[in-house]
């Protein structure tokens, strides 16, 4: 057969986020109430061990699978995490609220940000950070520059 494969698969995009949980299954729950995730797809394994899986939050795909020691993959190895997730939500406070109901923790309380967005940032309870956001206002890059300036002196 001579019809040519895509590099990247349908619904993907060059750069995918995959996390990892403790338990799969738990998370995929969660996801689904606290962000409205739909999954897309699940590999289940024995005992209904979830070996892999794929959900969508809006337009987003997020690969997800469980803990992995043998390739040092664990969300909750320490006090910082090294990646983070941004959710641009069309209402923020009530994405906040159904987040918060969900069973995340906020960080960072929502509100205003110099550069035109409204956020605030959660834990999950498998140690991953969220910053949900609604873009709020246009500003040009000086107008970004200028604010950031006030911010941060």
């Amino acid at each position: 057969m001579d019809t040519e494969v895509n590099a990247i698969p349908k619904g993907l995009r060059t750069v995918t986020p995959y996390i990892i949980v403790s338990d799969p299954k738990k998370a995929l729950d969660f996801y689904e109430k606290a962000l409205g995730a739909k999954i897309i797809s699940k590999v289940e394994i024995q005992q209904g061990q979830i070996a892999h899986a794929e959900f969508k939050v809006g337009d987003s795909i997020i690969m997800m699978a469980g803990d992995d020691p043998g390739m040092h993959l664990s969300p909750q190895t320490g006090e910082y995490r090294s990646v983070s997730f941004m959710v641009y939500v069309p209402d923020v406070d009530a994405a906040a609220e159904k987040a918060m109901a969900a069973g995340m923790k906020m960080v960072k309380e929502v509100r205003d940000q110099f550069y035109g967005d409204r956020t605030g940032t959660f834990e999950d309870p498998f140690g991953h950070i969220w910053t949900l956001g609604t873009h709020i206002e246009d500003l040009t890059p000086d107008e970004i520059k200028e604010r950031a300036q006030r911010v941060y002196s």
